[in-house]
This record gives structure tokens, C-alpha cells and sequence, in this order.
């Protein structure tokens, strides 16, 4: 894309005196303003100082030949680095090479394309500076964010800007919504995936994860929370558990006249429109044409909102699911298990 860098120039009909003043050198600023700037400058050293040693470069290779690479952050001394799941792209095994140029091989922990995140691990003993996570809960809009990576194989990269929204959703790969995701203009470019978005005290507060091509100063990350979360389902289980309850579905206005009858109080719900035999929302008697309004309580208006709500706490549990059928609102229990290939 090409950007038009000429100058502007703005004509206009100001007297002589005013427009002797108007191109009047540029002040500098005070003594007071240089000093704030200072104060930008070396908070970010900082965070650089506190947290560079920890960002790493990944190389992923499959069948003998590069396939591409991207960032990573150490969030252990024994080398355990959190990236992105598309990044990683599933291979057994990556190159890992830390800032001061040194290379080690890594295996695959585990990936979890439904938020975008993987984790590897070092197979080296290694004793490496890491980087500590940081509450993403407590983040708010405006909040200084630096970013930190290998963009376009630029390594070693530092970009900052603000946090400039919280709890957005991001569409995965996989197709699911990634909840909680943090919006920031700190620029990002192709290589910069998978490594951190660092507050000023140090601590990651994000995984660099997307851009949106042809928009300027719009990138996002997955937040921390998201990420511990993840991170501590991969060293468990390899994989993160969900729920499944053996059905496709698609969202359903619901009428008017319906939602009146039925006590309902939401213009939308998720029609099943197959179950799978012998899995448990057949097992349980739920039928395609239902229309699931409500989860143990919680409102179901799209497939996003049932996908969120069949969490792991849902495995092997007995779950209320309310449905319409034929316009009439009826309760079933359902003992969700496993979702498999999560």
C-alpha cells in the first residue's frame, strides 16, 4: 500500500503580522516538557531492560523446509514460551533463538487454536530470564503498551502506543470467538505474533496475535488472563478442555408472539439442527428443531454464547438446558462430555 507523504499546504488570507507570526520558528518546549518526554522515554527502556532478554524468535520447519516464524515470550527459566497457535502451526518441533543469538530446539507442549495460543518448551537445560504475566483485569483504556518482537524478521523490535480498548472478540481460525481481547495501536506487523504486550511495570499483559490489513494503528492481543488460563490447561492436559454435547446448530430469530407465550424475554436462540445419536443432547431427548434459549440460567442468543458456555466445569456435570419446542419452553438435563481434537 502506498501512502501519500507530500505536505499539505493550507492557504488562507491572514495579515502580514499574523502570518509573520504563524511562520514563526517552532518552539522546543520547556524545560518541564522535556523532562515528561524523558520520563516516556526511559519507562520504556525500562519495560525493554525488565522484559527484552525474555522475548525469542521461533522458526518453524516442516518436511526439512522453513514454513515460516514468528515471536515468543519465556514466561519460565527452564524455557517453557508461550506463543501463538498459528505460529507454532501444529509441528512437533521449533527452533527457539533468544536476543543474544544463541538457538535451541523446542517441542510442542501443547496448542489451542480456539484462542490462538501454543506453548514450547526448551528441550535444553536452560536457565533463562523470563517474564512474568501480569492481570489483564486490571488494565484500563489509555494505559501506555509496548510491544515487543521479530516483525517482518526485524528482530528484537520495540513499538508503543496505548491500550486502546478492552473486551473486544477476535474471530479464531478454528472459527470460535476469543473472549477478552485487547485492542492497542502499538504497531504490529507480520512476525510480531506470538510475542508479549508488556505494561510499564514489566509484566505481559498480552500475546500479540492480529492485525487487520489495510487499517493503521487497529492490532490486538489475547489477554494475560487468557493466556494463564491456557497456558495451565496445555502443562496439564496438553490440550484445553470443553465440553461438547454432540450437536450442530445455527442462531433462530424467535418471534414475537413466541417470546411473549413462552416467557421469554431474547429475540434469538440456537436451533439444533442435528444431534449425533447416542451423544448426550440425544441421550438426553433434546431433538433438532429445539431451540436452546438458556444455559444453566445463563442466556444462549448464538452459537458463540453456547460454545463460551460449555466450559470445562460442564464436563461429566449435569447441565439445565432450556429449549423451545413447538413454541412451548421446556428444561432438559445434559451431562456434557470431552469435546475431542480441542
Amino acid at each position: 500500500m502506498l501512502l501519500d507523504t507530500s505536505p499539505t499546504f493550507v492557504l488562507n488570507d491572514e495579515p502580514a503580522s499574523q502570518a509573520s507570526e504563524s511562520l514563526a520558528p517552532l518552539s522546543l518546549g520547556t524545560p518541564d516538557d522535556a523532562q515528561l518526554l524523558d520520563a516516556y522515554s526511559n519507562t520504556v527502556i525500562g519495560v525493554i531492560d525488565r522484559v527484552g532478554q525474555a522475548v525469542v524468535k521461533l522458526d518453524i520447519r516442516k518436511g526439512g523446509k522453513p514454513a515460516g516464524s514468528g515471536s515468543g515470550v519465556i514466561l519460565s527459566p527452564d524455557g517453557l514460551v508461550l506463543t501463538n497457535s498459528h505460529v507454532a502451526q501444529g509441528t512437533p518441533r521449533v527452533s527457539v533463538q533468544t536476543q543474544d543469538g544463541h538457538h535451541f530446539d523446542a517441542r510442542l507442549i501443547g496448542d489451542d487454536p480456539d484462542t490462538d495460543l501454543a506453548l514450547v518448551h526448551i528441550e535444553q537445560p536452560v536457565n533463562l530470564t523470563a517474564a512474568r504475566l501480569g492481570n489483564s483485569s486490571l488494565l484500563r483504556r489509555g494505559q501506555v503498551a509496548v510491544a515487543i518482537g521479530n516483525p517482518l524478521g526485524f528482530e528484537a523490535t520495540v513499538t508503543s502506543g496505548v491500550i486502546s480498548a478492552l473486551g473486544r472478540s477476535l474471530r479464531a481460525k478454528s472459527g470460535r470467538l476469543i473472549d477478552d481481547v485487547i485492542q492497542t495501536d502499538a504497531a504490529l506487523n507480520p512476525g510480531n505474533s506470538g510475542g508479549p504486550l508488556v505494561s510499564t511495570l514489566g509484566e505481559v499483559i498480552g500475546i500479540n496475535t492480529a492485525v487487520i490489513m489495510g487499517a493503521q494503528g487497529i492490532c490486538f492481543a489475547v489477554a494475560s488472563n487468557t493466556a494463564s488460563f491456557v497456558m495451565g490447561q496445555l502443562i496439564r492436559h496438553g490440550h484445553v478442555r470443553r465440553a461438547s454435547i454432540g450437536i450442530a446448530a445455527q442462531q433462530a430469530m424467535i418471534a414475537r408472539r413466541v417470546q411473549l407465550s413462552a416467557g421469554v424475554d431474547q429475540p434469538a436462540g440456537v436451533m439444533i439442527s442435528a444431534a449425533e445419536i447416542g451423544q448426550p443432547a440425544e441421550s438426553a431427548g433434546l431433538l433438532m428443531g429445539d431451540i436452546i434459549v438458556a444455559l444453566d440460567g445463563q442466556k444462549v442468543s448464538a452459537v458463540d454464547d453456547l460454545i463460551r458456555l460449555l466450559n470445562e466445569e460442564c464436563i461429566g456435570r449435569s447441565t439445565r438446558f432450556d429449549v423451545l419446542r413447538n413454541g412451548k419452553l421446556r428444561s432438559f438435563e445434559v451431562t456434557p462430555k470431552e469435546r475431542r481434537g480441542s
